[in-house]
């Protein structure tokens, strides 16, 4: 399965409603610390949304609500990998994707099957207080001459301006977040993700 190489991601389902219409072809669902009704009735709208305008939904974490819902791809960090049932996850046919951040979480990665793996930050991040200092360019080569033909996300500190650099340097995907959402014209800079992201679709 190809995925988009425009890969934003949002808390909120407002988000998609709002922003996925524009031609967004690829998305997460990233919600933190919301009771479980809260979270179900978002992961049902993100999925209805994506549906109507042919969107790939990806999931974080929360893949027993993903399966119930009828999604069908989930994102997993390493500390989620420690508690998911990857033989549930298998069996109820979800697509996994994976964070990584250094040699040893890359191997995990690679041994659950899954079906991209992301490397992060590339840049230096606002969206979170991470222990990993900025990967860098060289570092998404390297990461692509390891995982081969797995797709290859590139996060953290992505904008428009950067983001033909990552894909030169081995991104198949660029996943962003607060260069959308805390822009002044969220809409517009959607648009302008798409143009410049186009020509590096599969």
């Amino acid at each position: 399965m190809a995925l988009d190489p425009f890969y934003p991601i949002f808390d909120h389902v407002n988000w998609l409603e709002r922003l996925v219409p524009l031609g967004i072809r690829l998305v997460q669902l990233r919600i933190k610390d919301e009771p479980q009704t809260t979270l179900r009735a978002q992961i049902r709208a993100a999925r209805e949304i994506c549906s109507t305008h042919h969107c790939q939904l990806i999931v974080n974490d929360y893949w027993k609500l993903a399966l119930d819902e009828g999604c069908d791809f989930i994102h997993l960090g390493q500390e989620d990998l420690d508690e998911a049932d990857l033989d549930a996850i298998h069996a109820g046919g979800l697509k996994l994707g994976v964070s990584s951040h250094d040699e040893a979480e890359l191997d995990r990665a690679l041994r659950v099957d899954p079906a991209y793996i992301a490397l992060g930050p590339v840049y230096p991040t606002i969206l979170k207080k991470m222990k990993w200092h900025q990967q860098g360019l060289p570092r998404v080569g390297e990461w692509k001459s390891k995982i081969g033909a797995i797709p290859l996300v590139g996060i953290g500190g992505m904008s428009v301006e950067r983001a033909p650099g990552v894909f030169a340097a081995g991104a198949d995907i660029v996943s962003v977040v607060t260069d959308i959402t805390l822009n002044r014209d969220p809409a517009e800079r959607v648009r302008e993700w798409l143009s410049v992201t186009r020509e590096f679709a599969r």
